[in-house]
C-alpha cells in the first residue's frame, strides 16, 4: 500500500515481480497548483515506488512539461552525448526516441553510458496511440537481485566498456551525437568526460568505461545501471548484426559493449539480462494527458510497438547537489 500522503488525489499501486507503479489521479482544479503543493510527496513517491503516473495530469502544452519537471525533479537538462535520435520540441523538452512504430525499445536507464545521466525522466503523453505504445518500467534493484550472482560479480568488478563509431549514414553522426560540428569542442568534452577518442578523417571512434552497478544516493539501494544489453551487438536482429559486421567489422560497429577490461560479454549473458528485464517489466496503458515520472536510477523504461499516431514528449532533470 502507498504510504506517501497526497493532497487532493486518489492513489492506486500496481505491482509485478518487484516493480511498482503508483497511479495518482488529482481531483479537479488548478493542476499547476496541485503539482506545486505535492512536489515533495511526488519526489518521495519516486523514491518509494520508482515510477509514478499522474493520470489526467491537466497538462495541455508541451512547454508545461518542463515547468512540472523542474518543480518536482530539479534542473532540466539538454539531451547531449546522444545514443538515439530525438528532436527538440521546445526549450529542454524533446520527442521520445524516434524509432519505427512496429518495433520495441528495450528496457534501459537513460544515458547510463554517460557521466551526465539524468536523475529523473518525465514523459508526457500528448496523444495516446490507437493501440500499444506503452512506456514500460522495470525496477532496477529487482533486476539486480534476480540476475545470477556470478554474472553480477563480473559486471560489478569490471564495469562496462562502451565503444562507438560515429559516421554519416550509419547510426548517429558525431555532429548529432554531441550536438556540435566543432571537432575541438568534441575533443574537449570527451577529455572532460574520460572518453577516449580516435579520428579517421570525419569518422570518430570513442571508448568509455562506466560502472555496471550503482547505489542510489538517497535510498542507498543497489541497482543494475548500465546499457551493456542495449549496446551489445548480440542485441541486434541476426540479419542486421551480420550485415553490420560484414560492412564495418567488429571494431567499426556503430556501438558495442564489452566488460570494462575489454574482454567479451557473451551473447548468452546478454540474453540472461534481457530475460530478467522481461520478467520484471510492468506496462501501464497511456491515455492522452497522462504524465509518467521515474527515478532514472531506480527504474528503467522502454517502449512497446504501437499503431496509429502517438506523441510522447520527454524532459530530464538533475537534483542540485546537497
Amino acid at each position: 500500500m502507498n504510504t506517501t500522503p497526497f493532497t487532493g488525489a486518489d492513489t492506486e499501486l500496481a505491482e509485478l515481480d518487484g516493480t511498482h507503479l503508483l497511479r495518482v489521479t488529482p481531483e479537479g482544479g488548478d493542476h499547476r497548483a496541485w503539482f506545486t503543493a505535492n512536489a515533495e510527496a511526488l519526489r518521495a513517491a519516486m523514491y518509494e515506488h520508482a515510477a509514478v503516473m499522474v493520470k489526467a495530469s491537466g497538462l495541455t502544452e508541451d512547454a508545461q512539461l518542463a515547468q512540472i519537471a523542474e518543480t518536482v525533479g530539479g534542473r532540466t537538462l539538454e539531451y547531449n552525448e546522444r545514443s538515439t535520435p530525438r528532436s527538440r520540441v521546445t526549450g529542454k523538452v524533446y520527442t521520445s526516441t524516434e524509432y519505427p512504430k512496429d518495433q520495441s525499445i528495450p528496457q534501459h536507464n537513460e544515458s547510463a553510458y554517460s557521466r551526465n545521466w539524468p536523475h529523473n525522466v518525465f514523459f508526457y503523453c500528448a496523444l495516446a496511440a490507437a493501440t500499444g505504445g506503452e512506456t514500460p518500467v522495470a525496477d532496477s534493484a529487482a533486476v539486480l537481485e534476480a540476475l545470477p550472482a556470478q554474472l553480477v560479480r563480473r559486471f560489478e568488478e569490471k564495469g562496462v566498456l562502451y565503444t562507438r563509431t560515429y559516421r554519416t549514414g550509419m547510426g548517429l553522426s558525431w555532429q548529432e551525437g554531441f550536438q556540435s560540428d566543432d571537432k575541438g569542442y568534441v575533443e574537449s568534452y570527451c577529455a572532460d568526460q574520460d572518453i577516449e577518442t580516435e579520428w579517421d578523417g570525419d569518422v570518430l571512434r570513442t571508448r568509455q568505461r562506466r560502472p555496471a552497478v550503482l547505489a542510489h544516493p538517497v535510498t542507498g539501494r543497489r541497482v543494475w545501471f548500465n546499457q551493456a544489453h542495449l549496446f551489445h551487438v548480440a542485441a541486434l536482429p541476426e540479419a542486421v548484426r551480420e550485415g553490420l559486421l560484414e560492412i564495418c567489422g567488429e571494431d567499426g560497429l556503430p556501438r558495442n559493449a564489452y566488460y570494462g577490461d575489454g574482454t567479451p560479454i557473451t551473447a548468452d549473458e546478454i540474453a540472461t539480462v534481457l530475460g530478467v528485464y522481461e520478467e520484471r517489466t510492468l506496462a501501464e496503458p497511456w491515455r492522452t494527458g497522462d504524465l509518467l515520472m521515474i527515478d532514472n536510477l531506480l527504474t528503467s523504461h522502454g517502449r512497446r510497438p504501437f499503431t496509429g499516431d502517438r506523441k510522447v514528449v520527454v524532459a530530464m532533470t538533475r537534483r542540485e547537489a546537497a
